[in-house]
């Protein structure tokens, strides 16, 4: 079984408020939207990691107890409520909701196809999100250096998959009012 984690414990600073709670142009919530894509990618395992201030309103959600610890803290209480099943983790920022369904099922495939432990979609040559890690990654992630995060994981995979794919949404990273309007195409 595939799982998912949201990343949404954090403070929205650069952004001026909390990012999961923004609008797509359809006007579904951040958090709703990625749900939604990982539903329609055959992803039932997810898990929403908020803060404490927001406190766990669903059942799937994980309450993040410091999140100034940073985004690794969020990882973690993900990665430690998921189905022990679980036999990889798409790791996906709250602030990239426009990945298509279609992208979150060729990471998946791509996983099962190839068995790299970490899958990373690329658009135009840059990496994106969501990453998929592989189990046999968790423990890594779990004693990665916090100033670092899952990032000094991904770069330690040589054998790591960059999935070239043609969605922009990998890359669309919406942390501040400008890309909010940039991606959106609404302002705040």
């Amino acid at each position: 079984m595939i799982g998912a984690i949201v990343l949404a414990a954090g403070a929205g600073s650069r952004m001026g408020c909390d990012k999961a709670t923004l609008r797509t142009s359809d006007g579904m919530s951040f958090v709703d939207a990625i749900e939604a894509t990982l539903a329609a990618a055959g992803i039932s395992d997810t898990r929403v990691v908020v803060a404490a201030s927001a406190g766990a309103q669903k059942a799937n959600e994980v309450v993040n107890p410091d999140p100034s610890r940073g985004m690794l803290s969020s990882i973690h209480c993900g990665l430690r409520a998921l189905d022990a099943e679980v036999v990889a983790a798409l790791i996906w920022p709250v602030d990239h909701p426009l990945v298509a369904y279609a992208t979150v099922g060729a990471i998946v495939e791509a996983f099962n196809d190839a068995a790299s432990p970490i899958v990373v979609p690329t658009y135009g040559g840059r990496r994106g999100h969501p990453v998929l890690f592989s189990a046999s990654t968790f423990d890594e992630l779990l004693h990665a250096d916090p100033a670092e995060g899952a990032r000094a994981v991904v770069h330690a995979h040589d054998d790591r998959l960059e999935l070239a794919g043609d969605d922009p949404g990998v890359l669309a990273d919406i942390d501040t009012p400008e890309s909010y309007a940039r991606h959106i195409r609404t302002p705040l």
